[in-house]
């Protein structure tokens, strides 16, 4: 007589049970409500004075023109006019890409500086709530925190739960460029933690920035901690869907095709951050070598090559991590698809046994960050196998096993 407990099928069933059980627990207790970001009213302000100014009597170019075309326009400009145009219009500037990223620090430095003057004031005003006052505070320590001497903001938007991204060490003359995307619940109170720092994108880049120089010193290496998306506000329906994944995805490749120079790019994306990836990984530019994801609810894809990318593919999972109970598959929108480490996925799966947990993956230390500081400097003949059989290693030298459709 067959067992129940090994079909198949049933198998199958109790998955679309388990993610149907899980949306009705989503609907009745209200967690399906979609956290929003509405465009950023004072970047918005910043933009539209910008399509509306000029500099020495001419216009200035349109802000959302290629990355190229604004970036001969900055070329073209003496220090003066530049360090005016940041000045004028800094949360313009300061999320323009194609500007120079210099510029670009140097004015979301100026855009931080007036939110901080804001939250200070709104500190102390009466009209707000005790939990308003509270919340300004907060914002406020943030902001000044950000301002602290070498921070590099690439992005900056004060807008509702914020939106921000960092870079570490010379992204304008790296020889290798990462990208850390995160999960769920990031935003800017959130982009740096004291308890748990790892699990928050600033501890993130800077674990990997000191794990790619330990790996190889002679090479220049910048990391960014790319936290310039809406991401979902806990795991409710709006993590189980791909919506926030497909407006950061716009907002990731705009970045990507926008950075300096030639040097060849690896991404690395956690949690939710990798069903962003995945959307994103068809419009990736081509410099874009490596992508790496850990703790991956899935890709919204079927296979390694259903992503259309030309980069390698990578994917790890520590056995603690609750995320291998999710369902992975897709039903009706929910759902993230194949499990990236599974062995008909295709990607090749690295160790990170001593991860602990979903949020582990970037403890130095461990082999998982030391795998992905490997792949972020070019060191593939470093990186660990998850297991003997495993063919993480084959075809380094050649063309990246999962091809561009």
């Amino acid at each position: 007589m067959t067992s129940f407990d090994t079909s198949p099928q049933l198998s199958i069933w109790r998955a679309l049970l388990a993610l149907a059980v899980v949306f009705v627990m989503l609907a009745t207790t209200g967690w399906t409500a979609l956290r929003t970001h509405r465009e950023s009213s004072a970047l918005a302000a910043s933009l539209t004075e910008w399509r509306h100014g000029h500099l020495h009597g001419l216009r200035l170019p349109d802000p959302d023109a290629a990355p190229a075309r604004l970036a001969r326009f900055f070329g073209s400009l003496t220090p003066g006019d530049r360090d005016r145009l940041a000045r004028r219009y800094p949360l313009a500037v300061g999320n323009m890409n194609g500007a120079p990223v210099a510029l670009r620090y140097r004015a979301n430095h100026l855009a931080l500086e007036q939110a901080r003057r804001t939250e200070r004031a709104r500190m102390h005003d009466s009209r707000l709530s005790t939990a308003g006052q509270q919340d300004a505070g907060r914002r406020m320590h943030r902001y000044a925190s950000l301002l602290g001497e070498g921070r590099q903001i690439l992005a900056f938007d004060p807008e509702g739960s914020g939106r921000i991204a960092e870079v570490f060490g010379d992204l304008a003359t790296a020889r290798r460029v990462s990208v850390v995307v995160p999960g769920v619940d990031t935003d800017l109170l959130t982009f740096q933690r004291t308890s748990r720092p790892y699990s928050a994108p600033v501890g993130m880049a800077k674990a990997l920035y000191a794990a790619e120089r330990a790996a190889r010193p002679s090479t220049r290496t910048a990391v960014i901690a790319w936290a310039d998306y809406t991401s979902p506000d806990g795991l409710g329906v709006d993590a189980a869907t791909g919506l926030r994944a497909e407006e950061g995805a716009v907002r990731l490749n705009a970045l990507l095709r926008a950075l300096p120079g030639r040097a060849p790019v690896s991404m690395f994306c956690h949690s939710y951050g990798s069903v962003l990836c995945g959307v994103a990984a068809r419009d990736m530019p081509r410099r874009v070598a490596d992508l790496a994801v850990a703790a991956s609810p899935g890709m919204r894809a079927a296979s390694a090559a259903d992503l259309g990318t030309t980069a390698r593919v990578w994917a790890m999972r520590d056995a603690t991590d609750w995320v291998r109970d999710v369902p992975y598959l897709e039903l009706g929108g929910l759902g993230h698809g194949a499990d990236p480490v599974s062995s008909g996925f295709g990607a090749r799966v690295l160790s990170a046994r001593d991860a602990e947990g979903h949020s582990g993956y970037f403890e130095p230390g461990t082999d998982s960050l030391r795998n992905l500081a490997d792949i972020g400097v070019g060191a593939y003949g470093e990186v660990t196998c998850a297991r003997e059989d495993d063919a993480c290693r084959s075809g380094l030298s050649g063309t990246p096993t999962a091809q561009r459709a």
